[in-house]
């Protein structure tokens, strides 16, 4: 009874591993996160000054004079 009783515990556990495979790769996600945000903060920094104009134009077409 033993003897089955290790098997089935280790069949389950052969069944659990491949889960744990699939739980994903964190160093990899994190690297991804910083790159999009230094994207992001790289093109608002080059667009930034025609968003303002861009902005400053809506802002003064329709205030009321």
């Amino acid at each position: 009874m033993t003897a089955l009783t290790a098997a089935s515990a280790t069949s389950a556990t052969a069944l659990a591993r491949p889960a744990d495979r699939e739980r994903g790769d964190v160093p990899g996600w994190v690297l991804v996160t910083v790159m999009t945000a230094g994207i992001v903060v790289g093109l608002a920094a080059v667009a930034q000054p025609m968003l303002v104009q861009m902005f400053q134009s809506a802002i003064s077409a329709v205030t009321v004079k």
